[in-house]
C-alpha cells in the first residue's frame, strides 16, 4: 500500500510561510531526493498557486542553479491533484482538478499501485491528520524565527494528540534540520 507523506518547511517558532525560509541548494536537493519517491502531490488552491506556474517556468527556462533546476524538473514531472471549490480549470497538464472528498480520494489513492502520495498543502495535511491518513511526517526546520505566518493546526484542533515515532534526522549545511517521523500505530 502506498504511503501518505506530509513534508513541510517550518521555522523554529512553528510558522509555515514560504517567504521566511532558506531556499538554498541543500534544501532543494533534500526535497528533490524526497520527491523522487512520490507518484502524486496533493494541493489546496493557495499553495498550488504558489508552486504553479513558478516551478514549471523554472524547469522550462532552467533559470536557477543546477540543483534548483533539477528540483523544478522533478516537481514539474509529477502528477498533481488540486482540491479546489473555486477554480474551474487548470493550465498545467500534470494537474487534475477535483472536488471529491479529500478523505475518499486519499483512501482510494492509497489502494492503487505506485509511488508514495505527498501532501503539499498545510490545509490538506491538517484535515488528513484529523482523519488519521498520514503515514509519515517530515518537518524541515529552518533556523529562522518568523514571528508570523500560518501554523500547523491553526484552523482545526485535533480531537486527540497524534503520537509519532522518530525515524531519523538530517542536518543540512545551512543549519536546516530535517526531522522524519512515522505515525505511531
Amino acid at each position: 500500500m502506498r504511503k501518505v507523506i506530509f513534508a513541510i518547511n517550518i521555522t523554529t517558532d512553528g510558522c509555515c510561510s514560504h517567504m521566511d525560509m532558506i531556499p538554498d541548494d541543500g534544501l532543494h536537493k533534500y526535497f528533490t531526493d524526497l520527491l523522487r519517491t512520490a507518484g502524486v502531490i496533493l494541493y489546496g488552491r493557495v499553495t498550488y498557486q504558489l508552486m504553479v506556474p513558478f516551478w514549471p517556468d523554472v524547469a522550462r527556462e532552467q533559470s536557477e542553479s543546477e540543483v534548483t533546476n533539477e528540483f523544478a524538473q522533478v516537481f514539474t514531472s509529477l502528477e498533481k491533484i488540486l482540491f479546489s471549490s473555486t477554480l474551474k480549470q487548470v493550465e498545467d497538464s500534470n494537474t487534475r482538478l477535483t472536488t471529491n472528498s479529500l478523505a475518499n480520494e486519499v483512501t482510494s489513492l492509497k489502494k492503487q499501485p505506485g509511488k508514495d502520495i505527498f501532501i503539499g498543502s498545510l490545509s490538506l495535511a491538517t484535515q488528513l491528520s484529523e482523519f488519521d491518513l498520514i503515514d509519515e511526517y517530515r518537518f524541515v526546520v529552518h533556523p529562522v524565527i518568523a514571528g508570523k505566518g500560518p501554523k500547523l493546526f491553526d484552523k482545526i484542533k485535533l480531537q486527540e494528540r497524534l503520537l509519532l515515532d522518530f525515524f531519523g534526522s538530517e542536518t543540512l549545511q545551512s543549519g536546516i534540520v530535517a526531522l522524519h517521523y512515522k505515525r505511531n500505530k
